[in-house]
Order: C-alpha cells, then structure tokens, then sequence
C-alpha cells in the first residue's frame, strides 16, 4: 500500500520528536532499544525493508517479462529466483537480478538469433548471482560469452557447452564461461570455448573476472587463444589437471609446468574414466572439437566492453 508523501513526511519528523523526547527522559540503553522499536514500525508503515529476491526481469524468446508465473514453448519461470529450461532451442535469455537455472533435456540458446542485438552480448546472460544446475544439458552461444554472470556463477551438476565468437566485439574480454567467480562441481561437465573475431579482444575459455575459479569433482574443458582459464586463484578438489600434464594456478591464469600460459585446460574429477569420445551437450561432436562451424549469420553491431565488467 502506498501512503501520501505529506503522511509519510509527518512520520519522519515524529520519529525526530521521539528521539528528542528519549535523550531527556532515559538512559543511553533505554534509548538505543525504544529507537529500535519505533524505526522497526516506520519500516512497516513504509512497506518493510527491500531485499534483492530473485530476478526482477527475464526477457526470453523475445520478450521481456517483469514477474514471474510466465512460461512458453520449452521455459517457464516458475518464481522470481527460478527459470526451468525443458527443451527450449531460441534466442538469447537475459535476467535483471539472482538466478537459478534448471535445465531439463537439451537446450540450445543462441545470441544471434536476436532481433534486439542490443539486448544481450551473450547466449544467457544474469546481472547477479547465476546458478544452472539439473540433469539436462544446455549449448549456449554469443558474442561476448556463451554463459554470463556480473557475480557469482555456479554450474552444478548439468552439462553446459558454452562458446563465445567475438562477433562485433572492440576491446572486449570474450568467454566461453564468465563469471565473477566461478564454481563448477557436482559432477558438471562444461565445454568453454572463446576464440573467433573481434577487434582487439582477448579470448578465454574461462574467465573468473573477480579472480576465483574452483572446481570440485568436475569435469572442465576450456579454450581460449588468450588463455584456456583466465583467473586469479583457483582451487580443484578431488579433481586434476589432465592438460596440461603438471598444470597449476599462476597469478592471472592456468600456466604448465614451465610457468607458460596454456590455451587449453582439461580438469578431470580425481581417478575418472578418459572422457576422449564423449560427445558435447546437444551435439555429435568431440567435447573440446572445432567451434568454426558455429559462426553466425550476418553482422550485426554489438555493445562495447563497457556493458560488461572488465
């Protein structure tokens, strides 16, 4: 309910008076609890306190919706903090806020299929905390990221092929995976590949902008002509580097055995199976194969860097 401004206005100065009032007539202690009651009921008078809560609004399949309870062909977005992706093959998916993404069958999302090029610079994009997880399998491609989140991003459990081309991009950090950390667990397997176009980008297969990278009992293959994965810290457990042989988390990236950047990095959860002959989530080929296939039609102007953190 939304109350006049002058009502909420003699409030405020109500609550001056009463503490005015209360430095006369009680002690520090008293003050301090009787103050904390009385600002506690101006939150209600005035709606209660905000908290973030989940996202405030989604655009999917061309359209942007600012609640939940909305679903078509192959999503639904059941609450604010939830999307299910259940079959869906369309355009790029973008979200204002924490997201939980739970991914059913396979999925495919496409940037270039836009008609908004402005929209996003990314196959799935989240400002905020972006969690996918679920039994399916998602392939997600654009121009700047495949997958992307301003915090932190989680991938648990699913399969995700992720691939960004640099299409239209200046100046830009162009990922496969990017997150402000990045988390990977649960037995996920994740393809992240960043390399193509692009005037003066640099490309990565991984890249946690805010420094972490983790990977726990996982499965990672990332390539990135700038670096495979591009971060600051990072820890495996129950997980190794099978590329390269003797690899380890150098200042700014994965680096081998001489101190070397790497542009490629395969992490294996600890006394795995081989993985050479499994297949890329939504596909026929090789996990870590050739992207070269998968440029997309036309050109079309894109944002620069300065919409993403850098």
């Amino acid at each position: 309910m939304l109350l006049p401004g002058h009502f909420l206005v003699q409030v405020y100065w109500l609550s001056v008076e009463i503490g005015a009032a209360m430095s006369v007539v009680f002690s520090s202690h008293h003050r301090r609890q009787i103050l904390f009651v009385a600002m506690a009921c101006l939150c209600v008078l005035l709606g209660g306190p905000s908290y973030a809560a989940g996202a405030d609004s989604l655009t999917i399949a061309g359209q942007t919706y600012d609640e939940p309870g909305v679903s078509g062909t192959g999503w639904a977005w059941t609450d604010a903090d939830h999307l299910q992706l259940n079959g869906y093959a369309d355009e790029a998916i973008g979200a204002e806020g924490d997201l939980v993404v739970t991914l059913v069958g396979q999925n495919v999302v496409d940037e270039a299929q836009a008609e908004d090029a402005d929209m996003c610079t990314s196959g799935l994009e989240v400002w905020g905390n972006f969690t996918l997880c679920g039994a399916g399998s998602l392939r997600a491609t654009g121009s700047q990221c495949g997958v992307f989140a301003l915090s932190a991003l989680v991938i648990d459990g699913c399969l995700v092929d992720d691939r960004a081309d640099g299409r239209g991009m200046i100046d830009a950090s162009v990922a496969g995976v990017r997150g402000a950390t990045v988390s990977v667990r649960g037995g996920a397997h994740v393809v992240a590949v960043g390399s193509g176009s692009g005037d003066d980008c640099h490309f990565f297969g991984v890249y946690a902008s805010d420094g972490q990278f983790a990977v726990d009992a996982s499965w990672v293959d990332a390539t990135g002509a700038k670096a495979g994965v591009a971060c600051e810290s990072g820890s495996l457990t129950s997980a190794l580097f099978v590329t390269p042989m003797g690899g380890a988390f150098g200042s700014t990236s994965v680096i081998d055995s001489n101190g070397s950047v790497t542009q490629h990095v395969v992490i294996e959860p600890t006394g795995a199976n081989p993985s050479a002959g499994e297949t890329q989530p939504g596909t026929d080929e090789p996990a870590g194969g050739d992207s070269t296939g998968d440029t997309k039609p036309g050109s079309k102007e894109k944002l620069g860097d300065e919409t993403k953190p850098s």
